[in-house]
């Protein structure tokens, strides 16, 4: 390889209304955007000194990142730093907002926040993308997860989410323990994980029979086999689970019931009359009960009497627009690790239910904010960096895998059909910056296998070789027609969404000049360099 010796950058509810508070006032804090209650409520929690807003540069490609999952190209880099008008931000977001490349985006968010990692189905992935495209309110989502039915062909594959956690490995048995798990964690921000066998030993808000209430639920399920889709049954249940601590060994019983809500009663039926539709031996069906235990579950985690569903989701959209989230760990809420913004997170709770769960209005909200717009960079001036959860600055998020390759894409294309195998390259792009499956993708963890990915995949390097009108044969182009100035800038907006450094420029155009007789070879490398830089792997 040639040397290339760059120097890479590495609500406003503040509920002061006072008794006998006239109704002016209330209709006047009522009337103030939630964007600007957002703001209000991050800026009374920290007095101390905050990073300027930041550039065009910085939030271009940002927003990009978080609305559609890539890069902005250059020709959408240049349109928005040219755009001179003052409603240009909201402009942009409601166009990338409606874009197809939204849905696709949130889809893969949710694929890897729902199932970390445990695999991929094809019906899930319809699944998840119609119920993006059709701005699916989140209780309907989540209803799904908990209750599949198989009466839609493009919404069944939300019985892969049980049906995969479900699948036997080996020998071991089946983990109804780890779904169980998974409903309180994702659905509720509750990890009852260490409540199943007795109260939990460290958080006094986790008691056994919470964990116990939805276990017997998915005890009670089976994944069907009548079906080649992923799909999933339920047999009788006539009576409640019965449970003991481990430590007082007292007999204990609940039926269903969600942690905080009241127990859903078992009904009892006359013999014979038990199902809607009776099991068929001979097809294998497992037969539809008149009482559906995940009926009533999928009902009371998404009813209004449930504050833990709407804290839950508000605590994530937070936490995906603004990298870290108001309760952190995502889930950990409970009594003895509050949010970091108590106030906010009951206002964007409320506004989630308000609003009728409406995930893409909600991020619209979030992204408009100020808050969003801050920029990463801090001035040591200040004194030292705020800790995240002043959000005094914005935290920088690392790029999913999924992010990862359609911003390689995008940055060193375009390219044709035949330059890649789409399906099996995206699939190496997890492989190498993926989490291990069961873990959150939360923080940015570079890797060995990441690097070693980026600097030997045969696929990854053809992208950045000089192919009809990608970023290289674009940059050699440039570079003869106006000179290395012009080709660093363009490597630079269409790589990092920024204009270079005048050193940086300056850096460029030395290398060009040692290397002219092989300069789409520079060009490629350059380009590389790059796009596997810190810089380009965070969103920042």
């Amino acid at each position: 390889m040639l040397a290339t010796p760059c120097r890479l950058l590495g609500w406003f509810v503040c509920a002061c209304v006072a008794l006998g508070a006239s109704s002016s006032l209330l209709q006047a804090a009522d009337a103030e955007p939630l964007t600007k209650r957002i703001d209000r409520l991050i800026d009374a929690k920290y007095s101390g000194p905050r990073a300027a807003q930041a550039d065009d540069a910085e939030l271009v490609r940002r927003t990009y990142l978080d609305l559609v999952g890539r890069v902005p190209t250059v020709a959408e880099v240049r349109e928005y730093l040219n755009d001179k008008a003052g409603d240009k931000r909201t402009k942009l977001v409601d166009r990338l907002l409606a874009s197809p490349e939204h849905p696709r985006r949130m889809a893969e968010a949710f694929h890897a926040m729902l199932m970390e990692r445990r695999g991929e189905h094809e019906e899930w992935t319809k699944f998840l993308t119609t119920a993006f495209e059709k701005n699916m309110p989140w209780d309907e989502l989540a209803r799904h997860l908990v209750d599949p039915r198989d009466d839609d062909e493009a919404l069944r594959g939300a019985a892969f989410f049980a049906v995969n956690r479900l699948s036997k490995v080996g020998q071991q048995e089946t983990d109804y323990p780890g779904l169980t798990r998974d409903i309180g964690r994702l659905l509720l921000g509750k990890d009852l994980a260490c409540a199943q066998c007795h109260n939990h030993l460290f958080i006094d808000d986790y008691k056994q029979v919470d964990f116990q209430g939805l276990y017997t639920v998915f005890l009670n399920t089976a994944i069907r086999t009548d079906e080649k889709f992923p799909a999933v049954g339920e047999n009788l249940m006539t009576k409640p689970i019965e449970f003991m601590s481990v430590f007082e060994k007292k007999p204990l019983a609940t039926g269903p019931r969600v942690p905080g809500l009241k127990e859903i009663a078992i009904p009892a039926f006359a013999k014979g009359e038990e199902y809607l539709t009776p099991p068929d031996r001979k097809t294998k069906q497992m037969g539809v009960p008149k009482f559906s235990p995940l009926q009533e579950l999928a009902r009371q985690i998404t009813s209004r009497d449930n504050r833990a569903f709407r804290e839950n989701i508000a605590n994530r959209m937070w936490w995906l627009a603004m990298g870290r989230g108001l309760v952190d760990p995502l889930d950990q809420m409970h009594a003895a690790n509050p949010s970091s913004h108590t106030e906010l997170l009951t206002l964007l709770a409320d506004e989630m239910l308000a609003r009728k769960y409406d995930l893409r209005g909600s991020l619209r909200e979030l992204v408009l904010t100020d808050v969003y717009a801050r920029g990463s960079a801090w001035d040591a001036k200040n004194g030292g960096r705020p800790e995240p959860a002043t959000y005094a600055t914005a935290v920088a998020k690392p790029l999913s895998a999924e992010q990862m390759y359609h911003s390689y894409l995008a940055a060193s294309g375009p390219h044709g059909e035949n330059a890649h195998d789409a399906k099996a390259l995206r699939e190496r792009f997890t492989k190498a910056f993926a989490n291990p499956p069961k873990e959150p993708e939360i923080e940015f963890a570079p890797s060995v296998k990441a690097a070693l990915f980026l600097s030997n995949d045969d696929e990854v390097l053809r992208l950045t070789v000089r192919h009809e009108g990608n970023l290289v044969d674009r940059l050699t182009a440039i570079d003869k027609e106006k000179g290395a100035d012009a080709a660093a800038e363009e490597l630079y907006l269409a790589v990092l969404a920024r204009k270079p450094t005048t050193d940086e420029t300056a850096e460029v155009a030395e290398l060009v000049k040692k290397y002219k007789d092989n300069r789409p070879q520079l060009f490629g490398q350059l380009a590389w360099a790059l796009l596997s830089s810190t810089e380009f792997c965070l969103n920042h």
